[in-house]
């Protein structure tokens, strides 16, 4: 029998948020009126990580148990909170860190990673298998060696001080924290220093989010909800410069303005340097991102030329175009223009990369404009691209390489493509989200 107890050892069962991104449903249990206490015996963990008993009136779903746990939780309409675990599965372990339990990120680190893995690639074949789709899915690529080089951290004025960390899980609360083992070591070291950053620009009141990724030459750290550069007082100049002088910051931005530039950030993408707009997307670790290239490369081999659509600063087209031509196409004018320096400086030896800014969830690249384009890579957000995926569908295009990072949404938008005449060749999982329920997957297909 085993108790539930959150002081144990300092941890708790919950989840240290390295993206800032909020949890799944059935967090801040606390906050819920609790109706009774039951006996549970889990069936399962979901898409969104929350493991699920069977109740009376349907699924009951209770973060931080795991499949065939017998539980006692406090239950709530459809939702528990763990009380106890009366019998542990042999897949769970100790967490790996103290604030686990009250941030937000990592809601399954109290399961042995070799299960979570496998349970990662369990839910790329269902949601394919939702959509019709009986497909082989490779084994799942491990791409969390490394750890996290992107972060969103939070801060507030609390009088005199500043409390800075992640957000709670499902919740509005902000959780202070000393440690995050999902980070790169390097970023992870950073937060004391960004913590100073966030006592120094933290408005009197209201929250800042500090959107953080760690580059090649430096942190590039960005400040959001303290206005912009220009309302910083220009007496804060001198002692700002000192602060980042002193903590080997390269790069501070305000709502995405430079505030105080040290040195240029930098991230290489195969042959080029990019400079990254302040709070610019890339993918959370390096590990992941040369897999997914890898995979959609791969799946695009021999194309002449290819459209690389929602392309941000060039993680697929700057290596696509070390071979063909290519059509890239991206909605932030910013990353577009981080992509083309970053070919410029190449001198030569890329081929053509073509650049044009058009938000695609609106106005998707037709199947006319793709006449001169034999392959496709997208790679669009966590809702996907289905009226992409048509013009796609429609056009003469033989191979595609659809990378997403919700299996349900990719399984939509591949079912199009299928309908259309397109097989599937590959699907590849890649987890670089440590600890979370998040997962990348490469989709390759060709008519």
């Amino acid at each position: 029998m085993k108790r539930f107890d959150r002081s144990a050892r300092g941890r708790k069962p919950g989840a240290s948020a390295p993206s800032g991104r909020r949890g799944a449903p059935g967090a801040d249990e606390a906050a819920r009126p609790l109706a009774r206490v039951e006996t549970l015996t889990i069936a399962e963990v979901g898409a969104r990580g929350d493991a699920q008993a069977e109740g009376p009136d349907g699924p009951i779903y209770v973060p931080y148990a795991l499949p065939g746990e017998r539980i006692t939780a406090r239950v709530s309409g459809d939702r528990g909170a763990l009380v106890e675990v009366l019998e542990p599965s042999p897949e769970r372990q100790a967490p790996a860190c103290r604030h686990f339990g009250t941030c937000g990120g990592c809601q399954l680190q109290q399961w042995r990673e070799a299960a979570v893995l496998a349970w990662k690639h369990d839910q790329v074949v269902k949601a394919f298998a939702r959509r019709g789709i009986d497909t082989p899915v490779d084994p799942i690529i491990d791409a969390t060696a490394g750890g996290r080089r992107r972060a969103a951290f939070h801060a507030v004025r609390t009088g005199r001080s500043v409390r800075f960390g992640f957000m709670a899980r499902g919740s509005a609360s902000l959780v202070p924290v000393s440690e995050c083992p999902a980070l790169a070591p390097a970023l992870a070291a950073a937060l004391p220093a960004l913590q100073e950053i966030a006592a120094a620009f933290a408005p009197a009141r209201g929250e800042i989010t500090m959107p953080t990724l760690l580059t090649e030459t430096g942190l590039d750290v960005s400040i959001k909800g303290a206005g912009r550069a220009t309302d910083v007082p220009a007496a804060a100049l001198e002692g700002a410069a000192a602060l980042l002088d002193r903590l080997d910051v390269a790069r501070l931005s305000f709502a995405e303005e430079p505030f105080l530039v040290r040195r240029t950030p930098r991230v290489a993408i195969g042959r080029a340097q990019v400079a990254p707009p302040p709070g610019a997307f890339l993918q959370a670790t390096k590990a992941g991102e040369e897999a997914l290239a890898a995979l959609a490369l791969a799946a695009v081999a021999g194309a002449k030329r290819t459209a690389d659509l929602f392309c941000g600063v060039g993680t697929f087209a700057l290596r696509l175009a070390e071979t063909a031509e290519v059509l890239a196409v991206e909605g932030d004018a910013a990353m577009l223009a981080a992509l083309s320096a970053a070919a410029d400086a190449t001198s030569g030896a890329l081929k053509t990369i073509t650049t044009q800014r058009r938000d695609l969830l609106r106005t998707p690249i037709s199947a006319l404009e793709l006449k001169h384009c034999d392959a496709v890579v997208f790679d669009p957000p966590r809702s996907g691209a289905r009226q992409q995926a048509e013009q796609i569908a429609k056009s003469k295009v033989e191979r595609v390489a659809a990378v997403a990072c919700d299996p349900a949404t990719l399984a939509r938008d591949v079912r199009v493509l299928v309908d259309a005449g397109f097989a599937i060749t590959r699907i590849t999982p890649v987890d670089q989200f440590r600890w979370s329920p998040h997962i990348e997957i490469v989709a390759a297909l060709q008519r």
